[in-house]
């Protein structure tokens, strides 16, 4: 069975580029995706951009009533979602037409078994039984601001926070961006939660799959573009690689590494949605109405 797919797309005064983003995440080919905005409080124009999808019949607008973060924000869409998988875009990111279908079909496939050749049980599994694919990455390309184009294509990269003795010649540090054009089958987040509130919630996360031996496939196609803006997080002065909150989260990040290292414990990351209160909400049919609720309450409406 193929599952049904949200694209949840987090969003901060950026509608500059973000009819691009939802124009290509309604246009991906897989029938059963609903594309969820959730604006993290902008103060630009992206509430009239929500407004002219408001009717599209796949298409859910969130607006929060105050920023409360990139991670906080995909959370929001993992709780409102009622989707068998969710995938996470960027207001930069373009998809290709078929990626969902392409990931869905991987996700949904019911006949994947744990081969005998590799130790399964180090991931908690026992060799010649069925896997269900926790989730579907894919390779992808940077377009930077100076137009210098970049793909993202060594899978290697996935561990560089536990052997960085395998990433030499790695060109770009590190690929935790594989991470953004992920597909993750909803049992995942029952299991460990949902994104750390940090600059470096794609990482984590990422780690987290690891750690607690998810089952992670790559397709080694390039199915996802990102277009990288001088107002991207890591393009910002205050947010790039070098800044001292990135490099502050990262170390919170090797720090857990170390841990389970150590341990061989992985923490869940529960969703803690007490203080997001949502403003609006175009479309609650396409919503979890518990969830809804309990973030709308303090406003009193969703529209």
């Amino acid at each position: 069975m193929i599952p049904s797919v949200t694209i949840v797309i987090p969003t901060y005064n950026r509608a500059h580029i973000l009819p691009q983003a939802i124009d290509a995440a309604l246009g991906q080919s897989h029938p059963q995706t609903t594309v969820m905005v959730v604006d993290d409080g902008s103060r630009d124009e992206t509430g009239s951009i929500i407004a002219r999808y408001a009717k599209h019949p796949r298409f859910v607008g969130v607006s929060l009533a105050e920023n409360v973060g990139t991670a906080q924000a995909k959370n929001v869409g993992i709780a409102l979602s009622t989707a068998d998988a969710i995938t996470f875009h960027d207001s930069d990111d373009i998809p290709h037409r078929d990626k969902v279908t392409r990931q869905a079909r991987v996700i949904g496939n019911e006949t994947i078994g744990a081969h005998p050749c590799l130790n399964w049980r180090l991931a908690g599994r026992e060799p010649e039984t069925t896997i269900q694919v926790g989730g579907v990455l894919t390779h992808h390309e940077l377009i930077l601001p100076d137009g210098e184009r970049v793909e993202i294509r060594r899978t290697l990269s996935l561990v560089d926070d536990f052997f960085p003795n395998l990433q030499m010649a790695a060109g770009v540090p590190g690929d935790w961006t594989h991470v953004n054009s992920g597909l993750f089958h909803r049992s995942v987040f029952e299991r460990l939660g949902g994104f750390s509130d940090c600059i470096e919630e794609d990482r984590e996360f990422r780690n987290r799959l690891i750690m607690a031996g998810e089952v992670l496939w790559v397709i080694p196609e390039i199915l996802l573009t990102k277009i990288e803006t001088p107002d991207s997080l890591t393009q910002s002065g205050a947010t790039d690689y070098d800044s001292p909150l990135r490099v502050a989260d990262r170390q919170r990040v090797w720090d857990a590494v170390g841990r389970w290292f150590a341990t061989r414990e992985v923490d869940p990351v529960p969703i803690d949605l007490s203080g997001v209160s949502i403003r609006s909400c175009t479309d609650p049919s396409l919503c979890d109405r518990s969830a809804l609720s309990r973030m709308a309450r303090l406003e009193g409406r969703v529209a």
